[in-house]
C-alpha cells in the first residue's frame, strides 16, 4: 500500500527585501494607517534625495553671494534668476534651502549612530549581566532624563565652538546632545528586551551547549532584542533636525558662510517679517515642517503596527462559519494523512 501523498501546500519565504522592516509594515498597513506610512515615506524619500543630490539640484552654492551679472542683491522678491528670492544677507533662498537638507541628514547620521551604537551597547549589558552594574546604568539614566536637549545643546556649542559654529563643529554640537539625552531611550528599550530574550528556551540551550557568553549576547539575544529600534530612530531623527534648528534659531548654529541651515535662516529672517518681506522665512520653515511631519509620520505608523491591539482591529474579524470553514479543508487534510 503507497503511502499517501500531502497536498498541502508549501510556504515560500518572501525575498530578503520584503523582509525589510519598514516595507514588511507597508505590506500589514491598510486604510488610513497605510495612506499616513506612504505619506511619511514619499516625504522622507523627497528629503533624502535632495539632500543626497544637493550640489546637483541646488542653482548656487549655499555661501554664493554674486553670478555672472554682479552681486544677487538682498531681500530681492522671487524672480527667474532666483525662484525662491534671496535672502537679508544675499543667498539664494532656493540653494539654502536645498543645501540645508544636506546639513540635517548630517546631524541625523551622526546624532542616530552615535545613542544607538552606545544605548544598545549598555541596554545589552545591563540587561544581560544585571547586578551592581544595570543599577547604576539606570539610576544615571534617569538622571539624564532631567536634562533639555536644546539647552544641552546650547553648552555643547559654546563648548566646541564659542557658539559661533563650523559645519562640523554645529552638527557636533546638535548631536553630542542628542546622543547623551537619547542613550536612555535605547538603553531602556533593549534592557527590556535582553531580560525577556535571555529567559528563552534557545538561550538556556546554547548555554548547555557551550556556547561562550559573547557569542550567546549577540548572536542569540540581541538579534532578538532590536525588533522595535526603527520606530525610535525616526523619532529620534525629528528631534535632532528640530534640535539643530532650535540651535540656529537661537543663534548658536553653523555660520552661512561654513554650511546652510534652516534654524539660522529663520532667525535672520525675523525683521522681514514685519515688512512684508514673507518669502525669506515661509521656505525655510516650511522645510523643517514638511520633514519632520515626514519622519513622525513614519514613526507612529510603525508605532501602531507594532501593537497587535492596534493591527488585529484594521483586520476584518471573521464569523464563526468562516473560521470553520477555512478550518475544514486542513482538517480533511490531515485526517487524510493519518488514514
Amino acid at each position: 500500500m503507497s503511502a499517501a501523498v500531502s497536498t498541502r501546500p508549501v510556504r515560500v519565504r518572501p525575498p530578503w527585501w520584503r523582509r525589510l522592516p519598514v516595507l514588511q509594515q507597508l505590506q500589514q498597513s491598510v486604510g488610513l494607517q497605510r495612506g499616513m506610512l506612504v505619506a511619511g515615506l514619499v516625504i522622507t524619500g523627497i528629503f533624502l534625495v535632495v539632500a543626497i543630490f544637493a550640489p546637483l539640484l541646488a542653482p548656487y552654492r549655499y555661501n554664493q553671494l554674486r553670478g555672472p551679472e554682479g552681486l544677487f542683491g538682498a531681500q530681492q522678491p522671487p524672480g527667474p534668476d532666483h525662484l525662491l528670492g534671496t535672502t537679508v544677507g544675499g543667498y539664494d533662498v532656493l540653494s539654502r534651502v536645498i543645501w540645508g537638507a544636506q546639513t540635517a541628514l548630517l546631524v541625523i547620521i551622526v546624532a542616530i549612530v552615535l545613542s544607538a551604537f552606545l544605548g544598545i551597547a549598555l541596554g545589552l549589558l545591563a540587561g544581560y549581566i544585571g547586578g551592581w552594574f544595570d543599577r547604576i546604568t539606570i539610576v544615571i539614566a534617569d538622571a539624564i532624563y532631567a536634562f533639555p536637549s536644546l539647552l544641552l545643546a546650547i553648552v555643547a556649542a559654546i563648548v566646541i565652538s564659542g557658539g559661533q559654529s563650523s559645519l562640523w563643529g554645529g552638527i557636533l554640537a546638535a548631536a553630542i546632545s542628542i546622543t547623551v539625552v537619547f542613550i536612555p531611550q535605547y538603553l531602556r528599550v533593549v534592557r527590556a528586551e535582553v531580560l525577556r530574550v535571555k529567559s528563552e528556551a534557545f538561550v538556556e540551550a546554547a548555554k548547555v551547549a557551550g556556547a561562550p557568553t559573547s557569542r550567546i549576547m549577540f548572536r542569540h539575544v540581541l538579534r532578538n532584542s532590536t525588533r522595535t529600534l526603527p520606530l525610535i530612530l525616526t523619532l529620534n531623527s525629528s528631534e535632532a533636525i528640530l534640535t539643530l534648528a532650535g540651535l540656529g534659531f537661537l543663534g548658536f548654529g553653523i555660520e552661512p558662510s561654513a554650511a546652510a541651515e534652516w534654524g539660522y535662516d529663520l532667525n535672520k529672517s525675523l525683521s522681514d517679517v514685519t515688512s512684508g518681506i514673507w518669502w525669506t522665512s515661509i521656505f525655510p520653515g516650511l522645510a523643517i515642517v514638511l520633514v519632520v511631519l515626514g519622519i513622525t509620520l513614519i514613526g507612529e505608523s510603525l508605532n501602531d503596527l507594532a501593537d497587535p491591539r492596534l493591527r488585529a482591529r484594521r483586520k476584518p474579524a471573521r464569523t464563526a462559519e468562516e473560521a470553520v470553514a477555512a478550518e475544514e479543508p486542513v482538517a480533511r487534510e490531515e485526517l487524510g494523512e493519518v488514514l
